[in-house]
């Protein structure tokens, strides 16, 4: 048995294997025998100790520690021992909760995780991200992150794709967008049928800049996929790599682009249509209420069904999906999660604005400068602005400013879509697999 001091109570229990009730050697029940030993603890209530006395090397269990019941030993009625010091022993388990010796109920043998352990084991991270479902931060950081490590081959295609929307917009800008809308809308004696038709130029133009800004978002999502995938199991990837991989779902990519751009603007025209009709019989003064609240209701529409979408790009590019099939595949991903994947695309989209307006007001202020108009000219509403000088430094600054912020849109997007995956499809077991990690879902992993 066990003879660590302090497992027996003083006197509980015979220690030499004789009977309760049989004589012991010279002197009194509770007086130590004559094979106790000298080195274990004094306790209260012990006698007086004897030079060269030995305890028995035979102890009695630990969880014995009185005397049978209606037992009485040599010099009377039976002895409750004394409690052991601290009011607490070993064997007797802690008020209130279990023991060492006897786990929760429905626990293991240690108690559970996070039962006095400090927790789960924390996820395996081969690259930018932990493989399990993440948070707002943790997407915003393997974005960033992304960037920051793979930055040759990051930047190298947001500033093409950057340079190649910026050459769109200004041309448009220059030979197509050129009106006096906002003068017309600035003319307080302009009539209501002015306003309706400069009204309806501004929207267009805006609908115009902000399609290409989007085409160029959703061309950077699916080209950057591959750099964002490969940079979650911490593998480098060149431009050549991504190309390669991204070549063949061209056709499909720029498929779904124009796809995507039809879907909005039949939603805003649809939204629009009844109040042009009501305007045209009735006059634009009856029509121009309607048609407003045509467009705000189909803003609404098509948001909902953009964000049910915004994940096709990247299942299109992973997956090697058709476009038919990613989008409904975006659609499965996000049903159930719509208020979390708008927030989180809406939050990335706010912190690309300010990155991007950052960069771009201060170049918008040095082209006013050197066009000419000064400081004075970001004031002029009528359309003067678009001159060759404003519109290339003014360019320069959005093309700068897109660099940054294409990286971090396309890399939430396409981390949110593998999270999306994690969440439903525990697609962080594969990842392990793939990163050659050994038993991820066995150590708490996903």
């Amino acid at each position: 048995m066990n003879d660590t001091p302090g497992w027996a109570s003083p006197g509980s229990a015979p220690s030499d294997g004789r009977e309760p009730d049989a004589p012991g050697p010279a002197g009194s029940a509770d007086r130590p025998g004559p094979e106790q030993s000298a080195d274990r603890p004094q306790q209260p209530g012990d006698a007086p100790r004897e030079p060269g006395v030995k305890w028995s090397k035979e102890q009695p269990p630990a969880g014995q520690w009185s005397a049978p019941a209606g037992h009485t030993g040599a010099g009377g009625p039976a002895q409750a021992p004394p409690p052991p010091p601290g009011g607490q022993g070993r064997g007797t388990p802690p008020p209130g909760g279990p023991g060492w010796g006897a786990p929760p109920p429905g626990q293991g043998p240690y108690g559970g995780w996070g039962n006095g352990w400090g927790g789960p084991p924390p996820a395996a991270k081969p690259g930018v991200i932990p493989l399990r479902p993440l948070g707002i931060g943790e997407l915003l950081d393997g974005a960033v992150s992304t960037m920051r490590t793979y930055w040759r081959t990051v930047l190298g295609i947001s500033l093409t794709l950057a340079v190649l929307t910026e050459v769109v917009v200004v041309l448009l800008q220059r030979f197509v967008l050129k009106d006096s809308s906002a003068a017309v809308l600035d003319d307080p004696s302009a009539t209501l049928g002015e306003l309706t038709d400069a009204l309806g130029d501004l929207l267009l133009s805006s609908a115009v800049l902000y399609g290409i800004t989007l085409i160029g978002t959703v061309a950077a999502t699916a080209l950057l996929t591959t750099v964002t995938s490969r940079a979650t199991l911490g593998r480098s990837v060149t431009t050549s790599d991504a190309w390669r991989d991204a070549r063949p779902q061209i056709p499909r990519l720029f498929g779904l682009i124009i796809l995507l751009s039809l879907i909005a603007a039949g939603i805003i025209a649809a939204g629009a249509v009844p109040g042009v009709l009501l305007g045209l019989a009735a006059g634009p003064e009856v029509g121009f209420g309607l048609t407003l609240l045509g467009i705000a209701g189909a803003a609404v529409v098509g948001i909902w069904l953009m964000v049910r979408l915004s994940l096709a790009s990247p299942a299109l590019m992973l997956e090697k999906q058709g476009i038919t099939k990613a989008m409904r595949r975006s659609s499965r991903l996000v049903r159930g999660s719509w208020w979390r994947v708008c927030g989180i695309q809406a939050l990335a989209a706010i912190i690309a604005y300010v990155v991007a307006a950052i960069v771009v007001i201060p170049f918008t202020f040095l082209a006013s400068a050197f066009s000419g108009d000064g400081v004075t000219g970001l004031l002029d509403t009528s359309g003067g602005n678009f001159g060759w000088t404003f519109l290339i430094i003014s360019g320069i600054g959005s093309v700068i400013g897109s660099t940054i912020t294409f990286p971090i849109t396309a890399g939430v997007t396409v981390l949110l879509y593998i999270d999306q995956r994690i969440r439903r499809e525990a697609l962080d077991l594969e990842l392990a697999r793939a990163a050659g990690i050994q038993d991820h879902g066995a150590t708490g992993g996903s």
